[in-house]
């Protein structure tokens, strides 16, 4: 435990990026119970516009930390990949928690079922293009960090993301539509053997 706040304390912005992502699913679950359990319409869409907010004051507090002289680490780049996804994806997470919420206690339908045969194929093609999305914003983020704060050596670090974010679109492709349009066949014939 001694470890974790050591580096903690090495790394202010390492406690930033996981308060925003603490703060992420915090402000949906409340928005959550507000609008189903305490039937606080307007409580609820306010808590939920919180989540852009915290994805804001993680952006925020990168630029004042690196701004302040702060040499960029891991954890600086990690926060803009952060900001990134959670802006890209951010909202369909909320789809997917509200409508397990909605059938859990709120009476709601059940959630639809996962997609299968051409439909996961869709979805998965949908999903790694928001993954290039989220790393292509992430990578205007890094390099707007890079050119705000002007030393070169201060935001080296920094630079080391971008191909890393190339690695992670190359393993979603592979791991995703890629390896979904190989089993498609399987697919098929499964939906085949159920009619």
């Amino acid at each position: 435990m001694n470890k974790i706040w050591d580096f903690i304390a090495e790394n202010p912005m390492a406690a930033v990026v996981a308060g925003g992502e603490i703060g992420f699913w915090v402000a949906i679950v409340a928005g959550l119970v507000a609008r189903y359990l305490l039937k606080l319409k307007r409580t609820s869409v306010l808590l939920l516009l919180l989540t852009p907010v915290i994805d804001l004051v993680v952006l925020v507090a990168t630029v004042i930390d690196l701004r302040n002289g702060a040499t960029a680490n891991f954890v600086h780049g990690l926060a803009a990949v952060y900001l990134g996804f959670s802006v890209v994806f951010g909202h369909s997470m909320i789809k997917w928690a509200d409508a397990r919420f909605a059938h859990r206690f709120a009476g709601g339908p059940p959630p639809p079922p996962k997609p299968t045969g051409r439909a996961k194929l869709r979805a998965e093609w949908r999903d790694w293009f928001k993954c290039v999305l989220a790393c292509g914003l992430a990578a205007g983020v890094l390099l707007l960090l890079i050119f705000m704060v002007g030393d070169t050596e201060q935001v080296a670090p920094l630079w080391d993301w971008l191909p890393r974010m190339g690695v992670v679109t190359a393993i979603w492709f592979a791991t995703g539509p890629l390896w979904q349009e190989f089993s498609k066949n399987d697919d098929r014939v499964k939906e085949g053997a159920r009619r």
